[in-house]
């Protein structure tokens, strides 16, 4: 669901930028329709780095440019790392050798995985002070939007009663809440669009709570807000969409 949305407002925004006047992206501002794909590093802070460590983020985004170089658009991300920290998570289900077990008796391999998602809409605006042409510079955004994070606790081929289904529940601290995000980069668009590409910091924010209400590990309650904060570099390509102005010599 949250994929047909972003695709209806870039189906939106597309049929917008195609209805502009004729234009050259090389010698002015123009409006135009951006869609991004890109990939982060990020390092988790406050009570998320409590729990996990580094982290991989892919995202998508789509973003409507004003001649006036103000932008807005939505972005949703996808979160997923290798480094949990969550010491003694599973101490409920390894007998005295350490080992998980599984329904056939044999030892079970067991994984656990950071895995998470955010989506925002945002606000923008681009400084043309560097680059090739006036749609091309700094860009400076923030928004607002949702983040949701778990452990995700996986069995490979064995099946293991005691973490699956609802039991699975009380061990992946699946949490969720609003959040937000900011954003400092430089976008670049080619005269030719050939080369466009965009690479910036950015900070996230989620004021979560935990959804789930007990933990089998620990045996307590689940209460109390969370600061959840994510920062790193994103990098990426873009593909601009505008009508290009046609300056060739018809005979």
């Amino acid at each position: 669901m949250r994929a047909l949305i972003l695709f209806v407002l870039l189906g939106l925004l597309a049929s917008s930028a195609a209805g502009q006047r004729n234009t050259s992206i090389r010698d002015s501002s123009i409006a135009l329709v951006a869609v991004q794909a890109g990939y982060a590093h990020q390092w988790p802070g406050g009570d998320l780095a409590t729990r996990f460590g580094a982290n991989s983020n892919i995202g998508l985004s789509a973003y409507r440019k004003l001649r006036s170089n103000w932008l807005l658009g939505a972005e949703g991300s996808f979160i997923f790392g290798n480094q949990v920290r969550e010491p003694g998570i599973l101490r409920n289900v390894i007998n005295s050798a350490g080992q998980v077990v599984d329904r056939e008796g044999a030892m079970a391999d067991v994984f656990l995985f950071e895995r998470g998602w955010t989506a925002f809409g945002f606000v923008g605006r681009m400084l043309p002070i560097i680059g090739p042409n006036p749609n091309s510079g700094l860009v400076v955004k923030i928004g607002g939007g949702f983040m949701q994070h778990k452990i995700r606790v996986q069995t490979q081929q064995n099946v293991v009663p005691q973490l699956e289904d609802e039991y699975l529940e009380g061990y992946d601290r699946l949490t969720a809440g609003p959040a937000a995000m900011a954003y400092l980069g430089y976008h670049h668009f080619g005269n030719r669009r050939l080369i466009n590409f965009h690479i910036g910091l950015e900070v996230m924010a989620g004021f979560t709570e935990p959804l789930r209400a007990y933990n089998f590990d620990t045996e307590q309650y689940n209460s109390g807000g969370r600061v959840d904060l994510l920062s790193g570099v994103r990098l990426g390509w873009s593909l601009p969409i505008y009508r290009r102005l046609d300056d060739r010599f018809h005979f």
